[in-house]
C-alpha cells in the first residue's frame, strides 16, 4: 500500500485542490439546481423564505416540455445549432483548404481569419445589431443600407426581427465569430497529413478528387467530430450573443438560456433551475458520446 501511494499520491496531493473546487463549484452547484428544480419555488416569498417550499418532483419538468413557449425555445435552439454549426464546418473547411496550398501573407490571413474569436460575443453582438437593422428604405441602415446603395433592395429584410426566421440570422454572426477556430482546428489537420501519403496517392493515379474522398477524408474525420463537439455544445449554450443583438423579451429568438434568465428575474427559481438541467442534459447528450468514443479509440491505440 504504502509504495503504490509513494507512485500516486503526490500527483494526487496536487490536483486535490482542484477536486475540491470541482466537487464544490461545479458538481455541489448543479446538485443545488437539480433539488431546486425540483421544489414549487415560484415566488419571491419563497426565494426570501417567507413562504414554505415542497418538493414537487418532476412536475416543472413536465410542465415546461408541455409547454407551448418553451416548445418554441427548443425549436429555436435546434434550428439555431443545425445553422450554426453547417455554416461554421464549411465555412471553417473552405478557410483551411485554401490555407493549406502554398499562400503569400499566410500569416497575416490566419491572423484576420481568427480575430472574430478574440472578440467577446457581447461586443460583436453590439456590432451585428448594427449590421442586421430590420429598417428599410429611407431609414435603412447596417446590411440592408449597403443593400440599397448597390441596387439590391429584394435582399432588404427585417432580419432577426422576423418573426419566423428571426433566429436563422442570429447565426450569420456566430458563423462569423468561430468560423477562424474551426480553420484553425482543420488547418492542423492538413498539416498532420503526411506528404507521403498524398505523393503515394497521386503515384497509383488517383485524382485530386480521389485523394481527398479516401485520403485526406478520413485524416480530418476526427477533427471534424472534435470541431462539432466542441462547436454544438457552445451553440447549446448560447446567450450573451443572442442577448446583445435582440433581448429577453423577442419571441422569434428565445431560446431555453433566454428562458432560464427571464425565470430567474421573476424568482421564479424552480423552473429557472429546470431549465438549466434540461441544457446540461442537452449538453451531456453532444459530449459524453465523443468522451466515450475517445476513450475507446485511446484504448485500441495502446
Amino acid at each position: 500500500m504504502g509504495s503504490k501511494f509513494k507512485t500516486w499520491g503526490p500527483g494526487l496531493l496536487l490536483i486535490s485542490p482542484s477536486l475540491v473546487l470541482l466537487a464544490v463549484f461545479v458538481y455541489g452547484f448543479i446538485a443545488i439546481s437539480f433539488r431546486e428544480s425540483i421544489t414549487d419555488k415560484h415566488s419571491a416569498a419563497q426565494a426570501t423564505g417567507r413562504a414554505d417550499v415542497n418538493l414537487v418532483g418532476f412536475e416543472n419538468y413536465a410542465a415546461l416540455l408541455s409547454s407551448e413557449a418553451f416548445q418554441h425555445s427548443l425549436r429555436n435552439l435546434f434550428v439555431f445549432t443545425a445553422v450554426f454549426l453547417l455554416g461554421t464546418l464549411l465555412m471553417g473547411f473552405s478557410w483551411a483548404w485554401v490555407m493549406d496550398r502554398p499562400l503569400k501573407g499566410e500569416g497575416v490571413f490566419r491572423s484576420v481569419y481568427l480575430f472574430p474569436m478574440a472578440v467577446s460575443f457581447v461586443a460583436s453582438g453590439v456590432v451585428w445589431k448594427w449590421l442586421l437593422n430590420s429598417n428599410q428604405g429611407e431609414q435603412a441602415s447596417g446590411l440592408n443600407r449597403l443593400f440599397q446603395m448597390l441596387g439590391l433592395d429584394f435582399l432588404q429584410n427585417p432580419w432577426w426581427t422576423h418573426p419566423t426566421y428571426g433566429i436563422l440570422a442570429i447565426a450569420l454572426p456566430a458563423i462569423w465569430q468561430l468560423s477562424g477556430y474551426v480553420m484553425a482546428l482543420f488547418l492542423a489537420g492538413f498539416r498532420g497529413i503526411p506528404d507521403e501519403l498524398r505523393e503515394a496517392a497521386r503515384v497509383d493515379g488517383a485524382t485530386e478528387l480521389q485523394l481527398y474522398r479516401h485520403v485526406v477524408f478520413p485524416q480530418l474525420s476526427p477533427v471534424a467530430l472534435s470541431a462539432l463537439i466542441i462547436i454544438g455544445h457552445m451553440s447549446l449554450k448560447s446567450f450573451d450573443l443572442i442577448m446583445s443583438i435582440a433581448n429577453q423579451s423577442t419571441y422569434s429568438t428565445k431560446v431555453p438560456a433566454i428562458d432560464m434568465y427571464n425565470y430567474a428575474t421573476v424568482y421564479d427559481y424552480a423552473n429557472s433551475a429546470a431549465v438549466g438541467i434540461i441544457l446540461l442534459v442537452l449538453v451531456a447528450l453532444a459530449v459524453v458520446p465523443y468522451l466515450w468514443y475517445d476513450a475507446r479509440s485511446r484504448k485500441e491505440g495502446r
